[in-house]
């Protein structure tokens, strides 16, 4: 059987999004302000169906970093053929990029990242981090990870995130097809 996963990746900063804060009439929210970008992109597979899921923090987005998070993903998941539903970054279509045996990319059309279901895990992963400037990027690292870790040690919590109806339906479509 073939297993069905999405892939994404997401940009994480020292600086993290701002989000609506209370606070009394005619005074301005407390932010904490900092005017130093760096970043850190968060690579990450999910498996919808099981809550599988595999992550690695890379210095930056391109064709080099997604590879080597490939191999190690597929290292960590060496079974089987897999599709991997992501989008249509040059990072992800560079004719450069070595594919892993068994790793079947599988692209959803341009301008729908609703469609890739790591998006709704990215969302969910931003809210906790909101309103924060980290000193280092170490200490965003140690709070990304804090972040991940209830997804991790429950995977069902993921399953409820990203596997849509209709995504369900296609993976019984896809396997029903592949025997």
């Amino acid at each position: 059987m073939q297993r069905v996963w999405a892939l994404d990746e997401a940009r994480f900063g020292r600086k993290v999004w701002y989000r609506r804060r209370w606070c009394p009439l005619g005074t301005r929210p407390p932010w904490v302000d900092d005017d130093q970008d760096e970043w850190l992109w968060l690579y990450a597979a999910v498996e919808p169906t099981t809550g599988h899921s595999f992550c690695l923090l890379l210095p930056r987005l391109d064709g080099a970093c997604f590879e080597l998070f490939l191999r190690e993903w597929r290292q960590a998941f060496p079974d089987g053929r897999v599709a991997v539903v992501l989008e249509n970054s040059g990072a992800h279509t560079s004719r450069r990029i070595t594919w892993p045996s068994g790793i079947e990319p599988v692209h959803v059309p341009a301008y729908s990242p609703e469609r890739n279901p790591g998006e709704r895990w990215f969302k969910e992963l931003r809210e906790p981090l909101a309103n924060q400037v980290h000193d280092r990027l170490e200490v965003l690292e140690t709070a990304l990870i804090k972040a991940l870790r209830p997804y991790w040690e429950y995977p069902e919590t993921l399953v409820q995130l990203t596997a849509y109806p209709w995504w369900r339906v296609g993976i019984q479509y896809i396997t029903t097809f592949t025997q």
